[in-house]
């Protein structure tokens, strides 16, 4: 199994990015059957830009819990999202995890 994990910006989100945050959590319980969004203290980021210079921004994580990661998919979905949101990339991350049964010894 693995968790799979999309940062989406949330910064003074405009009404379209908001609207596409709702559509991305649709789309993923259709595909993969439940999802959790991190979306009312969005984490905050920062990077080094090529020139040097750092932007900070806001982000929601949204993310699923899949059989299999199945990479040219996800390939496919990150494009997706990012012309969603008009974001140069979208940053998908895929961790192997474990369920604990209770049930189990």
């Amino acid at each position: 199994m693995f968790l799979i994990q999309i940062l989406l910006p949330a910064s003074a989100a405009p009404a379209h990015e908001r609207g596409g945050i709702a559509r991305t959590r649709a789309e993923l319980v259709e595909r993969f059957g439940g999802v959790t969004a991190y979306t009312q203290t969005p984490a905050e980021g920062e990077w080094r830009a090529t020139d040097g210079h750092v932007t900070e921004d806001r982000v929601a994580l949204v993310e699923v819990v899949a059989p299999a990661f199945d990479r040219e998919w996800w390939k496919r979905y990150a494009t997706t999202l990012a012309r969603r949101f008009s974001q140069e990339a979208v940053h998908i991350r895929a961790l192997p995890m474990e369920l604990l049964d209770p049930e189990s010894a």
